[in-house]
């Protein structure tokens, strides 16, 4: 089964409409697999590098402060304990791998549910070939031309020849994030407040949804 989105031209006007397989735009959100899916890409983009040393990796504090008795002082060995400013760090963080893995099925789960869920806020535009040369206001003159505002979600190949000229065009227009019909993600489509995919990338992640 299929419903139909209207196809934009990019002066605003209708080119017609274009059907959009119900398994891919239709699906009932998952909510449950699409909070797995943002989580993993939250945690996988997360460096972990953050490192503290231990009281064997401090410099220093070879020699016993003061002798073992006779001072009133309770007894230390080394100055680089975690009792004493400049030791070291006790369960401090070491770096680690925050990542997790999600099977290929779920990703693909959580996308469909994503983008049936942002379906209403998804604009179909034919290409962005009226971008003749890279210019910011060309492409603010097709967003203004959609009524497009707030955070703006481009899918677009920009490889093709149509959209040669896209990614210099939008780099500088804020609240605007272009990213390739590959590089979809659930995080990027639910914070968007409009979404604007071309024919051509609608044709790309349907064909690779319903594998």
């Amino acid at each position: 089964m299929s419903k139909q989105l209207v196809i934009h031209n990019s002066d605003g006007s209708q080119a017609g409409h274009i059907d959009i397989d119900e398994k891919v735009f239709g699906e009932e959100p998952n909510v449950h697999v699409m909070h797995l899916a943002v989580r993993r890409q939250l945690s996988n983009a997360r460096s972990g590098n953050a490192c503290t040393k231990t009281r064997s990796e401090v410099r220093g504090g070879g020699k016993k402060p003061w002798k073992q008795k006779g001072t009133g002082r309770a007894r230390a060995g080394s100055t680089r304990s975690p009792l004493f400013v400049g030791g070291g760090v006790i369960f401090g963080p070491k770096p680690r791998d925050y990542s997790f893995a999600m099977p290929a099925k779920a990703r693909r789960l959580a996308l469909r549910s994503a983008l049936s869920a942002r379906t209403e806020s998804i604009k179909v535009i034919k290409d962005f070939s009226a971008i003749a040369t890279p210019k910011t206001k060309e492409f603010i003159k097709i967003l203004n031309s959609m009524n497009l505002s707030g955070k703006i979600l481009v899918v677009a190949d920009v490889n093709n020849a149509e959209n040669q000229h896209l990614k210099l065009s939008s780099n500088n227009v804020p609240n605007v994030k272009l990213i390739l019909p590959s590089n979809l993600n659930v995080k990027d489509l639910l914070e968007a407040d409009n979404i604007v995919i071309t024919e051509s990338a609608i044709k790309d992640i349907t064909e690779r949804l319903t594998k």
